[in-house]
């Protein structure tokens, strides 16, 4: 539920709508002139406000507040709010909180600090030795059983998701939990979780054939799976990504590529088009570079310069202007940038793809491989067709 006004709500709920394979719902507490103005008192009006929304939906087992700029404006302590109301409706609801205020510079911040928020309240894992192995990152349910089925097929386990299916399925979390980030924006996350002494395990993120393997085999040495059963459990879907991949590449193979920065998706889906698809990335710009949890990928991009092509140009942050008139000079096939860039470049005769979409496709894993190399293809299929 979003604490403020309606402009902050409908842009806050755009950021955490990047959980949709979540299933997220959302309400506002509309903040008006009189909270503002401290004529009214603002935390009997949020326990009004939230008694009304669990009347509606009693079906609600967990709920964010969601801060944002007006109600830290006024001080509103939401995660006193939080704690009080968690008192109140506990055990049927639990009440958790986060800031909203400042996601501006990339709207996937909206999952990681949501997650972020509930890691805390996980509980801790019964005393045993045992690793446990968490992938964190909101995924399509159909990715996550066939991330399961491989990983059962590997003799990994236990395996848990964060976030998990139902709010009431936690998963524990303590100094034997490993665990694989599945998206690449979590760094709020990752901190948290190791502040509950989880361990990361180091690797590429799972995009691709290339990806997705390196992916597994990390948490297959780190749990001795041999390389025959690695082998065995990992081929049959690895050909098939690859087949299904390599009859896109003729579309894709030369094509030249710009990423904007938006997401933070931007070095792994640059990575897995050069090294999988044969386009040639010219500049990747991502919102943050993460040094620890993109080694792997700013390794593989930098190698395509040893590998007959030009290492593809990194940079970090946002400064459109600059990047506007290098994207300009390089005069790229296709660019990959934000809603608000895209019509304006379209209308140059510039082919692009909406850095959203990526978002809310399922693209991890083995058997999504080929919809991610379409999601490509297409707009440039389209471009062809409808030269005149």
């Amino acid at each position: 539920m979003v604490v403020g006004s309606r402009t902050c709500a409908h842009l806050i709920q755009s950021a955490a709508g990047v959980m949709i394979f979540a299933e997220p719902r959302f309400a506002t507490a509309v903040m008006e002139e009189g909270d503002l103005a401290g004529m009214k008192d603002a935390n009997e009006e949020l326990d009004r406000v939230v008694g009304q929304v669990l009347d509606r939906r009693p079906d609600i087992k967990l709920l964010f507040l969601v801060g944002s700029c007006p109600s830290e404006v006024i001080k509103l302590d939401l995660s006193k709010a939080a704690e009080r109301l968690g008192k109140q409706y506990a055990p049927d609801v639990r009440i958790l909180n986060y800031s909203g205020s400042g996601i501006e510079t990339t709207f996937t911040q909206g999952e990681d600090n949501c997650l972020a928020a509930l890691v805390p309240d996980l509980p801790a894992p019964a005393q045993s030795d045992q690793a446990e192995l968490l992938v964190v990152g909101c995924l399509a349910d159909i990715v996550e059983d066939q991330l399961q089925r491989t990983f059962e097929a590997l003799g990994i386990g236990p395996v848990r998701f964060l976030p998990p299916r139902s709010a009431e399925d936690r998963p524990p979390v303590g100094r034997n939990t490993r665990y694989l980030l599945a998206q690449p924006f979590l760094g709020e996350t990752a901190k948290a979780l190791e502040a509950r002494g989880a361990r990361r395990l180091d690797a590429p993120f799972p995009l691709g054939a290339e990806g997705t393997t390196a992916w597994l085999k990390a948490a297959a040495d780190h749990w001795g799976v041999d390389a025959e059963r690695f082998e065995t459990a990992v081929a049959p879907a690895r050909r098939r990504a690859e087949t299904a991949v390599g009859h896109l590449r003729d579309k894709l193979a030369g094509q030249r590529i710009f990423f904007f920065p938006d997401s933070q998706l931007e070095l792994p889906l640059a990575r897995f088009l050069a090294r999988e698809c044969g386009m040639i990335p010219v500049e990747v710009g991502t919102p943050y570079l993460h040094g620890q949890h993109m080694a792997q990928e700013v390794a593989w991009l930098r190698a395509l310069g040893h590998e007959g092509a030009a290492a593809p140009r990194l940079s970090e942050g946002q400064d459109v202007e600059k990047q506007l008139d290098r994207c300009h000079a390089d005069a790229p096939d296709m660019v990959v940038c934000g809603l608000g860039l895209a019509n304006p470049l379209e209308a140059q005769g510039i082919t692009t793809k909406w850095s959203i979409e990526l978002l809310f496709t399922p693209i991890q894993g083995y058997e999504q491989a080929k919809d991610l190399a379409e999601l490509f293809a297409r707009p440039l299929d389209r471009k062809t067709r409808l030269k005149v």
